[in-house]
């Protein structure tokens, strides 16, 4: 599966799950069957996704001070992004390096949030099956927003994951990403989620978290084990997501993109895609394969 499969997985997933935080919409979740109006705006995570498959295809890898450029040129502030994010960017924006603002940030410890993690599933699927190299590309592409240990490991692990799963199915899933996984949080609680595929997924929400601390190792685990449970379903791994709160569009989006890296962009309901605000052309017109 190329980068623009993953790449529509999460995209659908991330547009699909920021409905629900409209007042008007969140009647529907206690109908595991219904669908929001149609459109689906995405947000800030596919935004910055769409910018890291395009730096992916126009240099082969991940440049840094190409990557931080697009984030910084293509900044739209309406599209929901968090308030460190919003600081870095226009930061960089003003012409300050990423080398400087992205540490700096959170009294110099840099961030451990999960937006380095929201935007990695495509990258893993532009290096499929190589988890080696699919590690390294995954912390460079963090570290421009993300320095802190943490915020790396979690864009490692959904990377090693969507990566993973182009070439097999579910098993060894956790194993593989636990393998190339730094120490820390995120780790453990992968580890944790490997423990935990027979529970429910509330179960696994409350050992693991939802993302509602919008930190990594708040989401990357249970996004994982919504990957590893569903796999082959993805509207169910993203309703999934959607049914136990959170940081929902994060969440879907994380684990749209993991998912559609095995399915394909086919394994997505079509009303879905269909319904999902159209892509950038500089994009969706990339190839976006290796």
């Amino acid at each position: 599966m190329t980068a623009l499969d993953s790449l529509a997985g999460l995209s659908v997933g991330d547009a699909f799950g920021a409905q629900f935080f409209a007042t008007e919409n969140r009647r529907l979740l206690s109908d595991e069957t219904a669908t929001p109006p149609a459109p689906w705006p995405w947000t800030d995570d596919t935004e910055m996704a769409c910018n890291l498959v395009d730096v992916l295809h126009r240099h082969g890898e991940v440049d840094r001070d190409a990557l931080a450029a697009a984030f910084a040129d293509r900044y739209d502030p309406y599209r929901g992004y968090g308030p460190g994010t919003v600081v870095l960017l226009r930061a960089l924006r003003d012409g300050e390096s990423w080398r400087a603002v992205s540490p700096a940030q959170f009294g110099g410890r840099g961030s451990m949030g999960n937006g380095a993690a929201m935007r990695a599933a495509p990258l893993g699927a532009y290096y499929p099956g190589d988890l080696e190299r699919v590690a390294l590309e995954a912390a460079a592409s963090a570290v421009v927003t993300h320095a802190h240990p943490e915020g790396i490991a979690g864009a490692v692990a959904v990377a090693v994951a969507a990566s993973y799963v182009t070439r097999g199915d579910a098993d060894g899933l956790m194993d593989a990403v636990l393998a190339h996984t730094p120490n820390g949080t995120v780790r453990d609680g992968v580890e944790r989620a490997a423990g935990l595929l027979d529970r429910t997924r509330e179960e696994a929400a409350y050992e693991l978290g939802n993302g509602a601390r919008v930190l990594a190792h708040d989401t990357v685990p249970f996004c994982l084990w919504v990957a590893a449970r569903h796999l082959t379903d993805y509207e169910q791994a993203v309703r999934t997501c959607v049914a136990v709160g959170g940081d929902i569009d994060t969440t879907a989006a994380i684990t749209g993109g993991i998912v559609a890296a095995h399915t394909g962009a086919g394994g997505i309901p079509e009303s879905w895609l269909a319904a999902r605000e159209p892509l950038p052309d500089w994009v969706t017109g990339s190839g976006a394969g290796p």
